[in-house]
């Protein structure tokens, strides 16, 4: 049987060496499953001490995903298994969120450069595991988003921490109507910094085996973003992308912290003759109010919040969708049932209210016992050891 994440060490110049993980299930489009999470972590700590190894590149199998999301059928199982009501009481949704939040973490902070081919679907936890490599190449066929207002969920695996951080209302447009970006507006958003056409992998492969890397991590990081440039078109990325043509409505209409208003506004653009825009809109009126509700919340919360302090605000969040609110729903409209007519409760954005959403934010665990992320840095680190 072949495993989940398939590891290769490459020879490169200077007796260095070169780590590739390539997440094996393109049946499922690459979903991170807790096994890939386990692997891809124990496997980056091996490669992070060892000193031949001077970087890491992520890539998925087959030609249709780099990671489409997460284990939605295993946390399925597990929330009908759960009859208890209480969040704290699905064991294997407390492991998933802690093994892939610390997973995401260890890429955000690790100290080798990693190179993340986000070449096709890069989609929720493909978002998590792309958002923290050094190096985030996309591709003609990139399709990124974070669609959790479909299942009633939110945008997590630090989601709510990248979109917060976007600019003028536009992450929250993002989480609000799990739009696709394309290279262009990836680029244009910070989101990825290199584009480069998808048949040239290989090339790109070969490139880095040959060339010379000093095992000096800023020197190597450096060297890297050289190697993707020179393979890089002059243009490529930059072609004007729906996101970024739009920007300026997109600002007016979802920027500010009237969460009612900004409903209506992309609510309004269902007859918009901007097919994008007009699926953005039919997305978020067939959505899980209650999700609006949360994303919205969430994003004012975590503002300025550290990235070790996000993570541990989504895992409180994410087992409490577990037992309340719409997530198990979700799931079972789209892909369990597939009959797509899922029964959303609250049914309306008047009903998923303010005082509504507080209850998300309530640690299920007992008084006594400590945040299972509690040993996450308090705060971030870049590459070079600064604060972020």
């Amino acid at each position: 049987m072949n495993s989940p994440v398939l590891f290769e060490v490459l020879d490169a110049a200077n007796h260095k060496k070169v780590g590739v993980a390539t997440l094996n299930s393109p049946q499922t489009l690459n979903g991170l499953s807790l096994d890939m999470c386990n692997l891809l972590a124990e496997q980056l700590s091996v490669w992070q001490a060892d000193e031949s190894i001077v970087l890491v590149v992520l890539r998925g199998a087959g030609e249709k995903a780099f990671c489409a999301g997460g284990d939605l059928h295993g946390l399925y199982k597990a929330m009908q298994e759960n009859t208890s009501g209480q969040a704290w009481r699905n064991t294997y949704a407390r492991r998933f969120f802690d093994d892939e939040y610390r997973l995401d973490y260890q890429i955000h902070t690790y100290p080798k450069p990693i190179l993340c081919w986000g070449n096709g679907i890069v989609m929720g936890g493909g978002v998590g595991l792309m958002m923290g490599a050094s190096h985030r190449v996309v591709t003609q066929t990139t399709r990124y988003a974070m669609p959790e207002i479909s299942i009633g969920l939110f945008p997590d695996v630090g989601g709510t921490w990248m979109l917060a951080r976007l600019p003028g209302g536009t992450g929250l447009f993002l989480g609000l109507t799990g739009a696709q970006l394309e290279a262009g507006d990836c680029r244009y958003l910070g989101l990825a910094d290199y584009t480069l056409d998808s048949g040239k992998w290989d090339e790109l492969l070969a490139r880095i085996q040959s060339a010379h890397w000093s095992g000096v991590e800023r020197e190597d990081s450096v060297g890297l973003g050289r190697l993707l440039l020179g393979l890089q078109a002059a243009d490529a990325g930059l072609q004007q992308g729906p996101l970024q043509t739009h920007y300026p409505l997109i600002r007016q209409a979802c920027d500010g912290g009237d969460f009612e208003a900004i409903c209506a506004n992309i609510a309004a653009w269902a007859g918009h003759e901007d097919p994008w825009l007009k699926r953005a809109a039919g997305t978020f009126l067939s959505g899980s109010p209650g999700s609006a509700r949360l994303c919205f919340a969430l994003l004012d919360r975590v503002r300025l919040l550290s990235l070790a302090d996000v993570l541990r605000q989504e895992y409180i969040v994410s087992l409490q969708c577990g037992v309340q609110g719409d997530f198990q729903e979700g799931i079972r409209a789209l892909l369990i049932d597939k009959d797509k007519q899922p029964r959303w409760n609250p049914a309306t954005l008047e009903q998923a209210s303010d005082a509504w959403v507080q209850r998300f934010f309530q640690a299920p665990w007992p008084d006594a016992v400590e945040h299972p992320l509690a040993d996450l840095e308090l705060a971030p680190m870049d590459a070079t050891g600064i604060e972020l």
